[in-house]
């Protein structure tokens, strides 16, 4: 899986590719397609506000055939910004971006190939209930300083910190599904991340936790095809029989 994310570069490239592909990754008890929405980032150990952030990527939903009321969601969420806002100021050694930031703030974005892998109880005819992990792969990390000159945050100095971060993270993750068609079809999704990894390599600084919200959409590329040629094709089996 991890080798399938370090060659994810470009969240373009992942669109395209499902779009190209779906209908191939689609199957009776696979189902393939693309997780979009919002997600609400915060940092537990450090004084911080929620953040606001979009997310994207791709996800598989695998039917365990000896129980149909279970089912295994993972897949890659390419696009994944995690951190937090609201950040007291620290000095930058420079006389002066400190005086330009002193009465600002920052916002820590922490961008992560994040795999998720959870296990879902299907609940009545649309409803499923998730509860499994997610592993982070991290790739970039900045702390955006923004202060008030004229307009809000119309001042901003991005800072690399992504030595000061590790480069994995792991936690829990569980979430909620609901399916706007029984079979098939679109599925709106909620689920929240609780990191169990000190994301911080600065001792001074304490301990960091990745915690997240996460508010999207499911959408499945190529089922209806898949399932129309499986139609056709037990159609014509059918008939030469």
């Amino acid at each position: 899986m991890f080798i399938l994310v370090l060659t994810s570069s470009k969240v373009q490239s992942q669109v395209l590719i499902s779009l190209l592909f779906g209908d191939k990754l689609n199957s009776e008890n696979i189902e393939f397609g693309l997780d979009g929405g919002a997600n609400f980032p915060y940092l537990k150990g450090t004084p911080s506000q929620i953040s606001s952030n979009f997310y994207l990527g791709f996800y598989f939903d695998i039917n365990i055939k000896q129980n149909p009321k279970w089912v295994f969601n993972t897949g890659v969420i390419v696009k994944s910004t995690l951190g937090a806002e609201d950040i007291e100021v620290y000095s930058l050694n420079n006389p002066e971006l400190d005086a330009s930031f002193e009465s600002g703030s920052i916002q820590r974005k922490i961008n992560y190939f994040n795999v998720p892998l959870v296990i879902k109880r299907k609940l009545g005819q649309r409803f499923y209930l998730g509860m499994g992990t997610m592993l982070g792969l991290r790739y970039k990390a900045h702390d955006v300083f923004t202060n008030k000159v004229v307009d809000n945050d119309d001042l901003s100095y991005s800072l690399d910190i992504k030595d000061q971060t590790t480069a994995l993270d792991a936690g829990l993750m569980a979430s909620i599904n609901y399916k706007l068609m029984s079979n098939m079809g679109m599925n709106l999704n909620l689920k929240y991340y609780y990191g169990l990894v000190n994301i911080n390599k600065v001792e001074a600084q304490g301990k960091h936790y990745n915690r997240s919200i996460y508010l999207g959409v499911c959408i499945p590329i190529g089922s209806g095809k898949s399932k129309k040629a499986r139609e056709k094709e037990a159609s014509s089996a059918g008939e030469t029989n």
